[in-house]
């Protein structure tokens, strides 16, 4: 019975961490967030006819917590759920831009595994500046795999990932709606109003202000592209919503206390994703490579370090 205890105490642990480690991409330290995240990418890939994507997550944040569990000492990282996030972010990530076949699969597990120790090296780098990793393990793995795609005919590309090509962009209040929660679903790379509202209601349970801000994130990164003519396309997919997303709930949440950033620093960062978003997108197009979240990672990281200097 003590055995059997033990062994169901294990899966509680693996499954909750998973859980959390969902709900850490967003900086939610939560089980029931981290849930209702995974019920939202469910929900995206299916009604987009793309289960893979939804299994790809699973299989990510599963691989990434066994290899926690197999390689690392310091547990509390796995019960914070940091193991998982990065992975989850590769297994959403490879079944959009690459054919499904078994080697895809085989190269998300072992890139979702090996995310746990990049984010620990890099971490144990950036810390001496008062930076973490954030998600730039998930973009650098997921960026090797999508260029050795180019050379590799077993990972064979689905071509440019562009959502709703030609689309005409309506500026009604209800499309305008569905921009805006399509830019947060985003962050998991679904596109889907019914997610990103579900993901809305995943940071509320943590995090009302969390919730807030990324409502905002999304809303001023709609603004801002239409303001300076970005493509109507990206607009309506809610491209250029998610690393704006990623950096309010960051600075205007996790860490708005630790790092004293106001409301307005939070705003401009948000901005300042946007043109960091386009301008990579620009320069890795002709490298058939996606700028993923590092729009974010950058943005975050310069806005972080000019807070430090200034306090």
């Amino acid at each position: 019975m003590s055995e059997y205890r033990f062994y169901r105490q294990r899966v509680y642990h693996f499954l909750r961490s998973a859980s959390v480690g969902t709900g850490q991409v967003m900086f939610q330290e939560n089980a029931l967030s981290g849930l209702v995240f995974i019920i939202g990418i469910f929900w995206g890939a299916f009604e987009s006819g793309r289960p893979e994507i939804a299994l790809g997550a699973l299989a990510g944040v599963i691989s990434a917590n066994i290899a926690g569990m197999m390689m690392n000492r310091d547990h509390a990282d796995g019960h914070s759920g940091l193991w998982g996030f990065n992975g989850l972010l590769i297994g959403c990530a490879l079944p959009v831009f690459l054919v499904g076949n078994w080697q895809m699969w085989i190269a998300l597990v072992l890139i979702a595994m090996l995310s746990v120790r990049v984010r620990t090296a890099l971490d144990n780098v950036m810390s001496s500046w008062g930076l973490g990793s954030l998600t730039i393990p998930f973009v650098l793995l997921t960026w090797i795999v999508l260029s050795a795609s180019h050379s590799m005919a077993a990972l064979a590309p689905v071509g440019s990932h562009t959502v709703n090509a030609g689309f005409p962009l309506d500026l009604s209040l209800p499309a305008l709606a569905t921009y805006w929660l399509r830019g947060i679903s985003q962050v998991f790379l679904i596109e889907s109003p019914v997610t990103g509202a579900l993901f809305v209601i995943g940071l509320a349970l943590c995090s009302l202000r969390a919730a807030l801000w990324a409502m905002v994130g999304s809303a001023v990164a709609i603004v801002t592209a239409l303001c300076f003519g970005a493509d109507p396309n990206g607009i309506a997919a809610g491209v250029y919503g998610f690393s704006p997303v990623l950096t309010a709930v960051a600075l205007g949440s996790a860490f708005r206390q630790s790092a004293g950033i106001s409301v307005l620093l939070t705003l401009a960062a948000i901005v300042v994703t946007v043109f960091v978003q386009a301008g990579m997108d620009a320069v890795l197009a002709p490298l058939g490579i996606p700028a993923l979240t590092a729009p974010f990672c950058v943005t975050t990281w310069l806005f972080l370090l000019m807070s430090v200097r200034t306090r």
